[in-house]
């Protein structure tokens, strides 16, 4: 394979889609070599068969606001790869949204899946519908109209959607409702779900949770300890609300959250009684960060990101490209030796190679949020299996699955200085699952 012939005709062939050449590019740079070990993946176009997914599904979306006006939007859904299991992977509605960014995610998901052990291949959906601001009969009409066209192509054996940014438990439920009714049948078809109707325990804290229980295990290989450590967490809704949890469990302190408008920074640290406000804030009325700033009368500056607080350790949670080369030097000259991520691509090439070349920790999202998807994949099968598990036993299981996913990037990322290169042993790793699963099958 020559990984920059392959990404040129990408480009050629799908242009104006930098998110999704920039997550490609990526992949390509560091699975090379393993790749030309295997002649066989050649000789039937392997590479090119991963890299363009499966099939796109792309529609209109229209529907009623409260004043009676009809409003449309576009949505998508990208089912990138099957070959070790059914397609498994979010819904995002955010105003960003078009086909790059839900290409760039199921082709980042397919890996992801791959790493978590599971059952799962990997795609991604969504429209550019913001939730932000709109009625909860709006949202409920929007999710009813999203799903009249999704149906006919997910299912519990086909594609299982999820949540992702802007879709939480609300607006799986409307969907999950709008799918009963349309194919008169209770099976489980969406993540996320309500702990009522066939959601897991744990789910909503998986990819934060997932995150720190996968930077305690790169902590380990150094011998630190995370008590007393100063976190920097970015975002503020459900990775960052619950990374932020798992923090202060352990002992650390927590200094930064944000929102799209700009950061607060909190020297004394966000205890439990803090946080429980920002949930508030956030999860029921929809609010901005900057009030906390006003409530507790800490530092907040508008439109900009935390990344040149001093700290220790930082936690992007909010969304792709959040941390430059510019932050990531910034970073590492403020004293920070790990960088573990909650959201997906948060870091430019720039910023790893800033990272890497300075020689900290670094989890890359496939590997360090693979929590998320993991949680998911245990209600799947909570769901087939007609169970429920307790508390413990999904989070004892997810801690499994993240100490798993390390074992891994350390198996296949350790180069010969010892440094533990977690990029390429999370892209190796889940690349030769998927590939070997797609020989198996043959040319389909």
């Amino acid at each position: 394979m020559n990984a920059a012939k392959v990404l040129e005709d990408l480009k050629r062939r799908f242009p104006n889609e930098p998110e999704y050449h920039q997550a490609v590019e990526e992949v390509l740079s560091t699975i090379e070599e393993e790749y030309n070990k295997h002649p066989e993946f050649d000789k039937v176009n392997l590479i090119e068969r991963l890299c363009i997914p499966d099939r796109v599904y792309q529609f209109r979306v229209t529907w009623m606001d409260d004043k009676g006006n009809i409003q449309t939007n576009m949505g998508y859904r990208v089912q990138h790869n099957n070959a070790i299991g059914p397609y498994k992977g979010g819904i995002r509605f955010h105003s960003s949204v078009n086909l790059g960014i839900l290409k760039f995610l199921a082709f980042e998901q397919t890996f992801k899946n791959s790493l978590t052990t599971l059952p799962m291949g990997g795609g991604k959906g969504g429209s550019d519908f913001s939730p932000r601001g709109k009625s909860n009969a709006e949202v409920m009409r929007f999710c009813q109209a999203f799903m009249l066209e999704l149906w006919r192509h997910i299912g519990p054996e086909t594609d299982v959607p999820a949540g992702d940014i802007g879709v939480g438990g609300r607006e799986v439920g409307y969907m999950f409702g709008m799918y009963k009714k349309l194919t008169r049948e209770f099976s489980g078809v969406l993540t996320g779900k309500g702990r009522e109707f066939g959601g897991s325990l744990i789910r909503p804290e998986a990819t934060g949770y997932g995150n720190i229980y996968f930077l305690l295990e790169m902590l380990k290989t150094r011998n630190i300890d995370i008590q007393g450590k100063t976190c920097l967490v970015s975002g503020s809704g459900n990775v960052a609300q619950y990374t932020a949890e798992k923090l202060i469990q352990l002992g650390a302190k927590v200094v930064t959250m944000s929102d799209s408008d700009g950061y607060i920074y909190d020297p004394d640290g966000i205890d439990r009684e803090k946080l429980d406000y920002i949930m508030e804030l956030k999860n029921l009325y929809r609010g901005r960060i900057r009030e906390y700033a006003e409530k507790y009368g800490c530092k907040y500056v508008a439109g900009a990101r935390p990344w040149n607080e001093k700290a220790d350790i930082a936690l992007p949670s909010a969304t792709q490209n959040e941390i430059n080369g510019d932050d990531a030097k910034a970073l590492v000259a403020n004293g920070v030796f790990a960088v573990s991520e909650g959201a997906n691509m948060p870091s430019t090439p720039e910023a790893i190679r800033v990272f890497q070349d300075a020689k900290i920790l670094y989890a890359p999202g496939k590997a360090a949020n693979a929590g998320g998807v993991s949680v998911s994949g245990l209600e799947m099968t909570q769901n087939s299996i007609k169970l429920s598990w307790s508390q413990e036993e999904v989070d004892e299981k997810l801690k499994s699955i993240m100490k798993n996913i390390h074992e891994a990037c350390v198996k296949y990322g350790t180069e010969p200085d010892g440094y533990i290169n977690y990029v390429k042993g999370a892209n190796v790793a889940g690349f030769m699952k998927v590939a070997n699963a797609m020989m198996a099958q043959g040319i389909v």
